[in-house]
């Protein structure tokens, strides 16, 4: 499948922060590494949309230093859940629940499978990889 990209803009649920991503991607992804269902109580399904992200209300983002190649960030006002985003490239990848337009987006990946718990079970066919080949495909070359 082709990987397109299109503006997308939303909010965290109170309103106090708005979002407008340049290179919002069309597909949809979904982690289920322990530290993103410690954080959002479930499997964490996210758009990557890249570097260019611009934030109205900035002043109420609480960034928490989650790892020492992510951070994540929530709204101070209602907890809404606003981005994973990589250090390095600050890439962004925001829940899919926050954009304000969810069609033509495509659920097709999956990552930390081999942390997903036995009991639930997305019926979508999607590319399935472990942390360790999540890590081997986007390791940097030494």
């Amino acid at each position: 499948m082709m990987t397109e990209t299109k503006t997308g803009t939303g909010t965290c649920l109170c309103g106090a922060i708005s979002f407008t991503a340049q290179n919002m991607k069309n597909r949809i992804g979904a982690c289920h590494c322990n530290m993103c269902r410690k954080w959002g109580g479930s499997a964490f399904m996210e758009v990557d949309c890249g570097p260019d992200v611009k934030f109205e209300g900035e002043e109420k983002l609480s960034v928490f230093n989650s790892s020492e190649w992510a951070e994540r960030c929530f709204c101070a006002v209602c907890g809404s859940h606003l981005f994973y985003r990589l250090k390095e490239s600050q890439d962004h990848m925001i829940p899919v629940g926050l954009f304000d337009e969810d069609h033509d987006l495509v659920f097709d990946h999956q990552v930390f499978v081999d942390e997903k718990p036995d009991y639930y079970q997305f019926a979508n066919k999607t590319e399935d990889l472990t942390g360790a080949e999540l890590f081997a495909k986007f390791a940097p070359p030494e």
